[in-house]
């Protein structure tokens, strides 16, 4: 059997009285788009902040390709391919986005120096981030200030901002947030057109974005993974539409 990509065994996250995380479990494979679901509460960002390594689990185990990186800190994981979204968007406002991109960009080893680079090396990394720009439909605006995009233009960019780093998992905290229809629909195909190369484990409240990107879905309820299954398998479980879909997303 493949080794998942990422596997999360038994994460436990205390806040005093509070269980944020309760025994959570959950594997995402290479190149799978996987969703983490629930109600507001139950969890979600606690989770992701154990898997990037803003917080260190109580108890537990993360296995990035098969490597214990529980202790491991966030600076390294985004070395290892590790890489995530925040739920409120994080660029820098006053540079442009070919710029932004331009200091995300992590080049090849071999183009790797240390204390300097030639000339070739740094126009290696702009042409590298202007590719990035145009993979995530910001091709025609590298030189516009990255504070005056779109609110969705500007949640591409930060989507851009981790490709940058070459990753191999993407922990996405509600991408869609604060999107209207059309800026959802927009992100949706980019995340569809990354499926196959990197792989994401994806919070969001949006079920119409969830159920159209989603391999499998995992539903997390007071810090516990109580499902995780095909679409499909989410939509007809008995007790996720108990806990948090209800009739909103019919078979």
């Amino acid at each position: 059997m493949t080794v998942p990509l990422l596997q999360v065994q038994g994460l436990v996250k205390r806040f005093g009285g509070l269980t944020a995380t309760d025994q959570a479990s959950l594997a995402v494979h290479a190149g799978e788009i996987h969703a983490l679901i629930g109600p507001n509460g139950a969890g979600k960002t606690t989770l992701i902040q154990q898997l990037s390594g803003a917080l260190a689990p109580d108890a537990g185990r993360i296995e990035l390709a098969g490597e214990d990186i529980t202790r491991l800190p966030m600076p390294l994981r985004v070395g290892r391919g590790l890489v995530r979204s925040y739920q409120v968007t994080s660029i820098f406002g006053r540079l442009s986005v070919l710029d932004n991109l331009a200091l995300a960009v992590r080049l090849p080893p071999a183009e790797r120096l240390p204390f300097w680079r030639p000339a070739r090396a740094e126009r290696r990394r702009f042409e590298a981030a202007a590719e990035v720009a145009r993979r995530v439909g910001l091709g025609a605006r590298l030189q516009q200030r990255a504070g005056a995009l779109a609110h969705g233009e500007q949640r591409q960019l930060e989507v851009g901002l981790a490709l940058a780093t070459r990753p191999r998992l993407l922990l996405l905290d509600e991408p869609m947030a604060g999107m209207g229809g059309d800026e959802s629909q927009r992100m949706v195909a980019l995340l569809q057109s990354l499926r196959g190369e990197v792989a994401m484990l994806l919070v969001e409240h949006d079920m119409d974005a969830v159920f159209q990107l989603a391999d499998r879905i995992s539903t997390l309820v007071a810090g516990r993974v109580i499902a995780s299954g095909t679409p499909q398998q989410i939509r007809e479980h008995p007790e996720v539409r108990r806990a948090y879909l209800g009739d909103e997303v019919m078979p």
